[in-house]
Formats: structure tokens, C-alpha cells, sequence
């Protein structure tokens, strides 16, 4: 067997094989041209979200909508739902259309788990537009509100916009996180860029 015929018999049998294999120019003779390299193409990886460039006051002002967005009234809650604008109805629908996610929304574990869409902080640290998740449990523990203000310079209290169940959109004051081993923490979203 000659050397092409065995250097040709070697890339066909890697191929099929579903290999990859690079032959050296010296295995070739002076007179045939390099073949080209053979790679197997990695298999596709699924994409992370990412949101969109967005500033606080933006956030807090879209979240602002869904109170009167209901012929003046509160969009009403529903995981099952999706309100006119393509949003789920419940609280990681509504933390998602504040901030301009992909409908109709990632769900309240994957906000506080996807790194291009928000990371940890101190409850200290909280700004307007910064979010308090609780993404331990079922569908009907875990929940998110989006932080607007401290109450007081003791930050023993704060107000924040929420979808929350039986009510609806709702802008109130909340202590969720602020209890030594509470389930809630803070996150930042990354679209804000600090």
C-alpha cells in the first residue's frame, strides 16, 4: 500500500469513526497537496439568558405599570396566565417584565440561580430595581419582589413592588429577608452593570 493510500485509508476510517485527526505534512508526498484538517464539531450548548441593557429607574417604572395595567386596577395573579403584554401573571413573570426578560419569563429559581441574568449581594447592599428572591420549595413557596427603598436608615423595613397570590400587584412595605436564617437573599441584576 502506498503512503497516500494509507494516510487517505486512515482519515476515511476516522471519519467514519466520527474521530478527528490532523496528518502531518511530512506523511504526505512533496507533489499532493496538505489535506485539510477534520474536527467534529462540538455539540451545541444551550444559550443562558441574558437580559437586556436596562437602568433601575427604567425597571421600577415598568413594574409600576402592572398596578394599574387592569382597566385601572392590579393585573389579577396566575401561574397558569399570561397577561396582554405576553408575561406570566405570577411573581417571577412580573420580576421578568420589569426587566425586560424574555417572555414569558424565567421562573423564580432560575432568576436567583442564572448568572447572566443576577448575582448574590448583602440584603445591606440592596439598591432600587435590586431583587429579594426566595427560591427554595414548590411553585407555591418561592417567590421574588423587586426592592424600591429602605424605610428607615435602620433598614428594618423596605418597600418593594410584588405578584403575589390572592391579590395580585401590590406595592407595600416587606421585611421578607431581613430575619436572621431567612430563606430570602439579594441579587443584583446584571443588566443594571454595577
Amino acid at each position: 500500500m502506498s503512503r497516500t493510500t494509507a494516510v487517505t485509508a486512515l482519515v476515511a476510517t476516522a471519519v467514519l469513526a466520527g474521530g478527528a485527526i490532523a496528518v502531518p505534512a511530512q506523511a504526505q508526498p512533496h507533489t499532493a497537496p496538505r489535506p485539510a484538517v477534520l474536527t467534529q464539531a462540538a455539540p451545541a450548548e444551550k444559550a443562558s439568558p441574558v437580559a437586556a441593557k436596562s437602568t433601575r429607574q427604567q425597571t421600577l417604572q415598568r413594574a409600576r405599570t402592572w398596578l394599574t395595567a387592569n382597566g385601572g386596577r392590579q393585573v389579577p395573579y396566575s401561574q397558569s396566565k399570561t397577561w396582554k403584554d405576553g408575561y406570566r401573571q405570577d411573581c417571577s413573570g412580573y420580576v421578568s417584565m420589569a426587566l425586560r426578560l424574555a417572555k414569558p419569563g424565567p421562573n423564580t429559581v432560575a432568576l436567583a440561580k442564572t448568572r447572566s441574568l443576577t448575582r448574590p449581594i448583602a440584603m445591606n447592599q440592596l439598591k432600587p430595581g435590586d431583587l429579594v428572591i426566595d427560591a427554595i420549595g414548590d411553585g407555591n413557596s418561592r417567590h421574588v419582589v423587586i426592592f424600591e427603598k429602605w424605610n428607615n436608615a435602620a433598614h428594618t423595613s423596605y418597600t418593594a413592588y410584588e405578584q403575589r397570590g390572592r391579590h395580585g400587584t401590590d406595592h407595600r412595605s416587606l421585611t421578607y429577608g431581613l430575619k436572621s436564617g431567612s430563606q430570602y437573599k439579594a441579587y443584583r441584576p446584571v443588566q443594571y452593570g454595577d
